[in-house]
């Protein structure tokens, strides 16, 4: 798709959001392919990935992990990609491998072999991120939807112990005194700093944005985690969006 119809249909510009008062981009421009290649790389790394959170967590709290990642994404993305436009749902799918990775050490209590399930996700997140080098890929929102994820994952993914029984299924005469609380401490404090830093973090970076702040002024080898030039590609400013890889990967930028 052209270039000036992403532009017109809600692609993510800077200009146009600190400038013109249209910040609906920030949200719109996840909605947004530049083709049927990517859209359908899209929706195949959204099933593969984001079938398992709605199935255990239900639909509205994978849509809000889903919605809030890809907002992260954007926020990043246009702190550093401040030339060209960006399209794509891969910040928010990256946000769900972000939910994915902080449910196990969230809930790590109720699961058998936990260092394989974190080890295969980490693998899955390095090789994806890696792939964000090439250029035209925005791997800013590929990072700020995964840094969001991973918050927000703390915050919405949150399961009571193993032992834990509610009251309604005790038996009569039973002991309250005896059942385990609900959730660890440690659940309740990583609860408590994760929605502190998301809430922080998302504030500090959309006053940022609309302060007109530049990363690449303030971080000079920054711009090298979104393309690094070799002999066989440079890094010009050009509509972003990703190529990424493996079986759970998610494209573009958003």
């Amino acid at each position: 798709m052209a270039e000036e119809q992403l532009e017109k249909m809600g692609a993510l510009q800077v200009d146009k959001i600190v400038h013109h008062h249209q910040g609906w981009r920030l949200i719109t421009c996840m909605w947004l392919h530049a083709g049927v290649f990517h859209i359908l790389a899209n929706m195949l790394s959204l099933i593969i990935v984001g079938i398992r959170i709605e199935r255990e967590f239900g639909f509205v709290k994978f849509g809000v992990l889903y919605v809030i990642s890809g907002l992260g994404g954007s926020i990043l993305s246009a702190l550093f990609e401040r030339s060209s436009i960006s399209v794509g749902a891969s910040g928010a799918v990256f946000g769900l491998l972000g939910g994915m990775l902080s449910e196990l050490f969230m809930n790590r209590t109720i699961y058998t072999n936990i260092a394989g399930h974190v080890l295969g996700l980490v693998a899955i997140v390095i090789i994806n991120l890696g792939l964000g080098i090439l250029p035209h890929v925005d791997n800013f929102a590929h990072i700020g939807g995964f840094l969001s994820g991973f918050l927000l994952g703390f915050v919405l993914l949150i399961r009571p112990q193993h032992g834990w029984v509610s009251q309604k299924y005790m038996p009569p005469g039973f002991s309250s005194d005896s059942v385990k609380p609900k959730y660890k401490a440690y659940q309740c404090i990583l609860w408590v700093v994760s929605l502190v830093l998301l809430i922080t973090g998302f504030t500090v970076g959309l006053v940022l944005l609309f302060r007109e702040f530049d990363g690449n002024k303030h971080c000079s080898w920054c711009h090298y985690l979104s393309c690094v030039p070799t002999s066989r590609w440079s890094c010009d400013s050009q509509p972003s969006y990703c190529l990424n890889f493996y079986n759970v990967d998610g494209c573009c930028g958003s």
